[in-house]
This record gives structure tokens, sequence and C-alpha cells, in this order.
């Protein structure tokens, strides 16, 4: 673990510091949060000194650590990320991409995707993903989609895949791939919630396996880096990586923290030497549970026939249950896990639960779930009404090109106006309805009637709408008509 060594040497050493942070190694750090967290985090507190090298030209621990990752997760180069996958995806567009360029992408793409268009100035072509209406969940790409839409805009300059999705469903990564490349372009997967599945046989194949080009991981959200470590990794000659080194600069803090970046480089040489290990045990937990679930009267859980359209396979570590035929909503259902049992899930939504099973998880916690949501299925009656689905927004059209582009939306004259007033115009917020932060209103998206009455109804269900200013939804903020206003 050569940067989490270089850390260590570094935290050991005699120092009179007169560089940042101002804490001096925890000698003035709060008592409040030392009291917290311990003393000895901040000794290892340390910015760019020479010995701990430099994340933006690397030549000692980070470019050996970033080495020993590429191997491990078969790139040929990989950058260590501070500000999460958001940045990784960003960077990937700005390497990618050139201001007026179009980018294929899925329409329930996160919202840092939108955030990349804005800042590269990059035209989306918006595919919609497959829905499965039973569940109310979207799922991802086709390859036939994809190929339809290349040819419909032969001068997209890349494609980018969500795989997996918040809720475990894989797309057919590799005939994807296959498709881009014929086209001579790049593929990029935003694969933040599968940096696991490259450790076990049990688990769909992984991007990079398949064939994609740029890959971006949340190395924090199923494996062991601190929260907002993550990973981009670069296979194949479809993109420069000096290009990707140029980018990573405009998007990630010149002061990094040497802790999480330690952090995947610990989370790195875990999974070399125990991932095959920590992943069985992953897989006995979440097929222990989804058993356990499956035999509770009124439970349903996901489990989707594969292949399936949009859906090549579904990581068996995800774990989504329907609790509305007890005729409750996910939000309730969340509360009372929390409050009486101690259980708190990833997402709760209208419907449904959905649980992350990960190597930090133990039968105990298995246990209290599936106590949990016994007790509750218990207390409910099986004759109350259902809540009845509600599909993720789809816009009309299998492609969809927004009138006005998210980077020319962002930097227009806009206004307020009442919600009611708000039809026809062009948005100049994105608007998402969270969980689990897709928008359903990009800047410059049309504000139609059935979007409005989508966020509406999300609202009135107990979701939470975010990203506009005017959260009540009583307003919305739109494009001026008249460019001389502000």
């Amino acid at each position: 673990m050569p940067l989490v060594a270089a850390l260590r040497r570094c935290r050991d050493a005699p120092d009179a510091a007169f560089y940042t942070p101002g804490h001096k190694r925890g000698r003035g750090i709060s008592q409040a949060l030392q009291d917290l967290l311990g003393k000895t985090v901040f000794q290892a507190d340390l910015p760019e000194l020479p010995a701990l090298d430099n994340l933006f030209a690397p030549e000692g621990a980070i470019a050996q650590a970033q080495t020993l990752a590429a191997e491990l997760f078969g790139a040929d180069h990989t950058w260590f990320l501070a500000n999460g996958s958001t940045c990784g995806l960003q960077a990937a567009v700005l390497a990618t991409c050139r201001p007026g360029d179009r980018l294929i992408l899925p329409r329930n793409c996160h919202q840092s995707a939108i955030a990349a268009l804005i800042l590269a100035g990059v035209h989306p072509i918006f595919v919609q993903p497959e829905v499965d209406s039973d569940w109310g969940l979207a799922h991802g790409l086709t390859p036939d989609a994809v190929a339809a839409a290349l040819a419909q805009y032969p001068d997209a300059r890349a494609v980018m895949l969500v795989s997996p999705t918040y809720y475990g469903m894989c797309s057919d990564v590799r005939a994807i791939a296959h498709v881009a490349h014929q086209h001579q372009i790049p593929l990029i997967v935003d694969e933040a919630h599968g940096a696991h599945l490259a450790f076990h046989s049990q688990l769909p194949a992984s991007a990079l396996e398949a064939g994609a080009d740029l890959v971006v991981q949340s190395t924090h959200k199923v494996l062991s880096a601190l929260t907002q470590a993550s990973m981009l990794h670069l296979q194949g000659p479809w993109v420069d990586p000096a290009r990707v080194c140029r980018a990573l600069p405009l998007v990630q803090s010149s002061s990094p923290s040497y802790l999480l970046l330690a952090s995947l480089d610990a989370a790195r040489h875990q999974m070399a030497h125990h991932g095959a290990e920590l992943m069985a045990r992953t897989l006995d937990l979440a097929a222990q549970a989804r058993d356990h679930l499956a035999a509770i009267p009124q439970l349903k859980v996901l489990s989707l026939p594969a292949p399936t359209p949009g859906c090549a396979a579904l990581d068996p570590t995800r774990l989504t249950v329907d609790v509305s035929p007890l005729g409750m909503t996910g939000f309730a259902a969340d509360d009372c896990l929390s409050q009486q049992w101690q259980v708190t899930c990833e997402l709760p939504g209208l419907r449904h639960l959905t649980f992350i099973i990960s190597l930090g998880n133990t039968p105990a916690d298995i246990d209290a779930l599936v106590q949990g949501l016994g007790a509750i299925a218990a207390t409910h009656s099986p004759t109350a009404a259902p809540i009845a689905p509600l599909a993720p927004f789809q816009m009309p059209g299998s492609i969809q090109v927004p009138p006005v582009s998210p980077r020319d939306a962002f930097f227009a004259l806009a206004e307020t106006v009442l919600l009611v007033d708000a039809g026809d115009r062009l948005s100049a917020e994105m608007v998402c309805p969270y969980p689990p932060g897709i928008p359903v209103l990009l800047p410059g998206d049309r504000l139609t009637a059935a979007a409005l009455e989508y966020l509406t109804q999300v609202q009135a269900a107990g979701g939470v709408i975010t990203g506009c200013e005017d959260a009540s939804l009583t307003t919305l903020k739109v494009l001026c008509r008249d460019p001389t206003l502000s």
C-alpha cells in the first residue's frame, strides 16, 4: 500500500508544521471534533508534502497506488478521485467531447452528468431507458436504442451508460460497447454502484471486462474507501489519457484529502488480497436476506428474469422490496424500520425500499432487517388498498433533444413564474425528485403538463423535490421570453 505507507511515515515523523491545514496535525483541532473522531486521524490529515506525491502530477506514492489499482481492476490507466464519481463523470465528458459536440446518454442519468453537459457545453441526445411498469423502475438502455440514436445522430462523440442502476440493473455493456466502437467512438459507463463486480463470478461482468472505455466507480459506495473517494478507469485506444489528465484538475480540488486518497489505496489492497472471500460472504448474506424476505406474506422482492429489455443482469447484492401490498408507502416503511428497528435503507421510494448489502454487513444486520420487515408486515392489514404504481417519468419519444442546450439555458436570463403559469415555458432549473436524484426537468427542457403533474404527484406521495429554488413547487424559474429582462 504505497500511499498508506507514505502517509504513515509522514504522520510519524517529528515536524514543526508551518504548512496547511491550520490545525497542525491535530494540535489545534476543535475539542468537539476530537471527542467525536479521536486524535490520531488528524495527525494524518496532511497536505501535498513532497513525500506524499502530487495528485495532478504523480511520480511517487500516488503513481504507484494508481498503477496497482489499474492492474487489479483491469484498466490501462486509473486515476484516484477525491471529489467523488461526480468529478469523474465530468472529467470523462470533458475528455471525450468538445463544446458543441453531441453525447448520447440515458434520460435517467444522474444529475452529475447534467452538470458535465453544462461545464463542457455538450449537446445531449437523451435516449429513453426501458421501464418496468409493474415495479415502476427504470432499467438501462438497450443496444438497439443506442444504435438507433447513433443512426439518427452519427456525429455523436461518445455514448454514456448508467450500469448498474441504483436498483442493480446492469445493461448489456458488451453489446453497447460494440455498437459504439463500430462508430469509432468511446463508451463511458457510470458504474458508481458497481466497484465490486470484478471480484466474484456470481456477480455481473464489470464494465471494464465488458469493453467500456472510461468507467467511473464510487469505491466508497460498495467497497471500503471513505465517503467521496472514487476511481476513474480507462482502457483501450478510444480516449487519450492526456486529455483525462488535463480535465481532472478542472473538477477536482487542488487540495485533495490524503485521508480519502489513502483509503482508495487501502480498499484496493483489501480487494486484491481478500476480494473473492469478501464477495462470497456478501453474496451469501444477500441470498439469506432475499430468501427470508421473499417468504414474508405481502412483501415482494425484486427478481427479474435475465436478460430482459434494458437489464442483462441484476446485481444480487442490491435488494429492492415492494411494500405497497401492505397499503403503506416506502417512505412510511422506512420510518418504521429506522425508528422501531434501527434499520436504515439506502433508498426509500413511493412503493419500495432498496438496501445495499456490502462487505461491511453482518449476519446481525440481516437478522434485524428480516425481523423489522416481518414485524411491519404482521402489523399492517393485507386488505389495505395497495399503493398504485408511479412509473418513472418519461419524456415523449424514444430520443429527446432539448430545445435549448443545458449550458445555454444555465447561463440564460431567467424569471420566476407560478407553477400554474409555467406550462410550455423552458426550464431554467434542474428539478429532481429525490430519491434517486434523477432529473425530471433539465435546464432547457420544455415544461410540459405531464412533467409538472408528475412532480406534484411525487411531492404529494412524500418525496422531496430538489434542484429548484422553490422546493414547494409553488413557483419555477423559466427562461425569459424577453432577453432584456433578468
